[in-house]
């Protein structure tokens, strides 16, 4: 498994999702980085962060799709869903001490790549659009609270 470099061509223009995005990557590579070097305990904390990250992001964006209005939530939910199945048996397997490591680090970083520029590029028109609306709601106060909410 390759060390995932971020491009422009990751970006949908959405601050708050690249970051996210980023983030995602750089729990990626950490993994990629970690090799045999890690024990047991440390390559635990560090998928568990990866796994819950994962989910946060997924209900973060869905929440923001579901602000803006976006007509294809559905779908896009239905796909967060899949892959969360698909990498629940993975974190399962782990913690049942099978070595998944690399397989859960190339399943994501395939899955990831494919979703920013296919998935999470048809919302990010409609949602750009109406981001300044959901950014000045309340003074900022959604966006807020949807950050903490899915990222305490």
């Amino acid at each position: 498994m390759q060390r995932v470099e971020w491009t422009a061509e990751l970006e949908i223009g959405i601050n708050v999702i690249d970051s996210q995005h980023r983030r995602i990557v750089d729990y990626i590579n950490d993994l990629v980085d970690a090799g045999e070097q890690m024990s047991r305990e440390q390559l635990a904390e560090l998928i568990n962060a990866l796994v819950d990250y994962t989910y946060s992001h997924f209900a973060f964006e869905e929440a923001l799709m579901e602000e803006a209005g976006y007509e294809f939530l559905n779908v896009h939910q239905r796909t967060h869903e899949a892959f969360i199945e698909r990498l629940g048996k993975l974190h399962d397997r782990f913690k049942a001490g099978d070595d998944i490591s690399a397989e859960i680090g190339g399943l994501l970083q395939a899955w990831l790549i494919n979703h920013i520029m296919e998935d999470d590029q048809s919302y990010a028109p409609m949602v750009r659009q109406m981001l300044p609306a959901i950014e000045s709601r309340d003074s900022g106060h959604w966006m807020k609270s949807a950050l903490r909410r899915f990222f305490s």
